[in-house]
């Protein structure tokens, strides 16, 4: 599959996805062994969050993530002009911050990371998708740059159409000012049947930062995770397959092989970072130069 060329030949698990649908069975993640001793069920607890800061986060998220701050924020952040440094100072930024949206973990980010990368590894993995569980919440440094965390963490997604029940605290959405705007509150909205996610502006936030920031580093399969890990209405409940084409379909594969990675490896327990830092010292010098653009 051509999609897994820029560095990912050798390391690719299988020669093609048809392959890998072959020997899924065998690959995919066993989510009662990433939790550890944290149940499967306790995971991604809404009704109950323990973590008072998730519903609120989610009540300013959904009323301010409309079509027109997307194209706004798009335009300023995708320039890449606010700073440059190397991934280890973007580290350092993410240990000082607790992603307020999630109700599973109030770990830094830089300790999700390194959980997240670490259960893919332990599960033999290739190094590209590795690298994946270790940059997909990179996008956080959006925080460092003045950003409020409902414009940067938290469930993803389309805006320009209209907003599923199946997203959570669906309810908020009613102070949304796309929600009574009859260009984007229809079901396809400016949008048309299976026009493809790649022609479908997401809500903002460190998935499509990451994605833009990663694109020219990673196979195909690497950036769909990271653009679209945070998608859950789509890759756990399918709420908008109608927006989907064939390519999305094949492609979200490899999100949900992702998926069970990055929710249910949160547990309290840091990784030993001084036992595995030399590896990841060195997979990051294989696939990234030594300073990124933000």
């Amino acid at each position: 599959m051509s999609e897994l060329s820029n560095n990912s030949s050798v390391n690719a698990p299988l020669g093609s996805l048809d392959e890998w649908e072959d020997d899924l069975l065998q690959r995919y993640p066993d989510p009662t062994t990433i939790a550890g001793e944290k149940k499967v069920d306790e995971y991604r607890n809404y009704e109950e969050p323990t973590r008072d800061t998730v519903r609120e986060f989610y009540r300013l998220n959904h009323q301010f993530q409309c079509y027109d701050f997307v194209q706004e924020k798009r335009n300023n952040f995708l320039r890449f002009d606010k700073a440059k440094m190397s991934i280890w100072e973007a580290f350092d930024f993410l240990n000082q911050l607790v992603d307020d949206s999630d109700p599973d973990t109030d770990l830094d980010q830089f300790q999700h990371l390194l959980q997240t990368a670490e259960a893919i590894r332990n599960d033999g993995h290739p190094d590209w998708m590795v690298m994946v569980g270790l940059m997909h919440d990179m996008g956080k440094v959006l925080c460092l740059f003045g950003e409020p965390q409902w414009a940067v963490v938290g469930d993803t997604f389309p805006v320009g159409c209209a907003f599923s029940d199946k997203i959570v605290y669906p309810e908020f959405f009613s102070a949304n000012p796309d929600f009574n705007d009859s260009r984007y509150n229809s079901k396809y909205g400016v949008y048309t049947h299976g026009c493809g996610l790649r022609n479908v502006h997401m809500s903002w936030g460190h998935d499509e930062y990451v994605y833009q920031m990663m694109k020219d580093h990673l196979p195909e399969p690497a950036l769909y995770m990271l653009r679209y890990h945070s998608f859950y209405s789509q890759h756990r409940e399918g709420a908008y397959e109608h927006l989907m084409d064939d390519h999305d379909r094949e492609m979200f594969n490899w999100v949900k092989l992702f998926n069970p990675y990055d929710l249910y490896s949160k547990n309290p327990v840091a990784p030993d970072w001084n036992a595995i830092k030399p590896y990841y010292e060195a997979l990051i010098k294989k696939y990234l130069p030594e300073s990124i653009s933000f």
